[in-house]
C-alpha cells in the first residue's frame, strides 16, 4: 500500500520518524511534513504568501520526504495535486503522530486532524494519530507506531465513508498497561479556558494560555474518557457539519412559502 504521511509537528519530531519506520517494512511511504512546528494551527491554508517545497534525501525507509513551508493542511493538498507522480498517489493518509492528545473540541484547533481532515476532503482514507501524553520519549511514539501498522491489518476491509477521518489516540503508557481499544464519540474539553496576566520587563501587558486539565470524570462513550481509563480511542470524524434536524424548523420560521417579506 502507498502511504503518505504528514504532521503538524514538523519533519524533526519524534512521532512522524517512528511513523515512517514502522510503515516502511511493510508499505511505501512519502512523507510532505511542515519543515517547522506548526501546531494548532487548525485547517488554514496559505493563500498571501508562496509555498516554497524541497526535496530531501530519503530516511526513515521513506522512499521520498519533502518539506514546505506551508500548513498542515498545504502539505496533503500540494502533495496530491502537486508534488507526487500519478504513480505514488496514496492508498491512505496517516497525519501524525502527533506529540500531545487530540481529543473532545480540541480537535477544532488541531493541525493534526485537519491534516487528515484535508484528505478526507480529497476522497482519499485518511486517520489522525495522536500520543495522548506529553512525554517525548522515543519509546512511547514507537509503541503507537506498532499499534498502527497492527491496526492497518484490523480494518483492511473497511470502507471508509466520505467525509470522515479516523481520529485515533493513544495513552501514553507502555502496551501490556492497555486495557483495550475503545469506538468513542467526542468529548467535551479537557483544558479550561483560563490566561495568566503577566508584565513584561518593559512594563507591557502581555497573556499566557494556561488552562488546567479538567479532572471530573464521566462514565460515557468519549474519547476524554477512554483516556482515563487507559484505553485506546478511536473516533470516527466528519466534515459534514450541516446540522440537518434545525433545517425543518428554520424553514418554517424563514422562508413561508418561499417568500421573504420582513418590512
Amino acid at each position: 500500500m502507498k502511504i503518505l504521511i504528514s504532521n503538524d509537528d514538523g519533519i524533526m519530531a519524534e512521532g512522524i520518524k517512528a511513523l515512517a519506520t514502522e510503515l516502511s517494512r511493510e508499505h511505501d511511504v512519502y512523507i510532505i511534513a511542515p519543515d517547522r512546528e506548526r501546531s494548532a494551527a487548525g485547517h488554514s491554508l496559505t493563500l498571501h504568501t508562496p509555498i516554497r517545497v524541497e526535496e530531501l534525501e530519503t530516511k526513515f525507509g521513506a522512499k521520498k520526504i519533502w518539506i514546505t513551508s506551508g500548513t498542515p493542511g498545504d502539505c496533503v493538498k500540494i502533495g496530491i495535486n502537486a508534488i507526487l507522480g500519478e504513480d505514488e498517489k496514496p492508498d491512505l493518509i496517516i497525519s501524525g503522530i502527533n506529540h500531545g492528545p487530540n481529543l473532545g473540541t480540541d480537535i477544532l484547533y488541531s493541525g493534526t486532524v485537519s491534516c487528515a481532515m484535508e484528505g478526507a476532503m480529497m476522497g482519499y482514507p485518511s486517520i489522525a494519530v495522536s500520543l495522548a501524553s506529553m512525554s517525548c520519549e522515543p519509546e512511547l511514539f514507537k509503541n503507537v507506531a506498532v499499534f498502527v501498522v497492527k491496526f492497518l491489518h484490523k480494518i483492511k476491509e473497511f470502507n471508509f465513508p466520505k467525509k470522515t477521518i479516523l481520529n485515533i489516540n493513544v495513552p501514553g503508557i507502555m502496551p501490556e498497561d492497555l486495557s483495550g481499544v475503545a469506538i468513542t464519540r467526542l468529548g467535551g474539553k479537557m483544558f479550561t479556558d483560563e490566561y495568566d496576566k503577566r508584565v513584561d520587563p518593559r512594563g507591557k501587558v502581555y497573556y499566557w494560555m494556561a488552562g488546567e486539565l479538567i479532572k471530573t470524570c464521566e462514565n460515557d462513550d468519549s474519547d476524554v474518557n477512554a483516556m482515563r481509563w487507559n484505553k485506546v480511542s478511536i473516533t470516527p470524524i466528519t466534515f459534514e457539519m450541516t446540522h440537518y434536524s434545525v433545517i425543518p424548523e428554520l424553514e418554517n420560521a424563514l422562508c413561508d412559502q418561499n417568500i421573504i417579506d420582513w418590512q
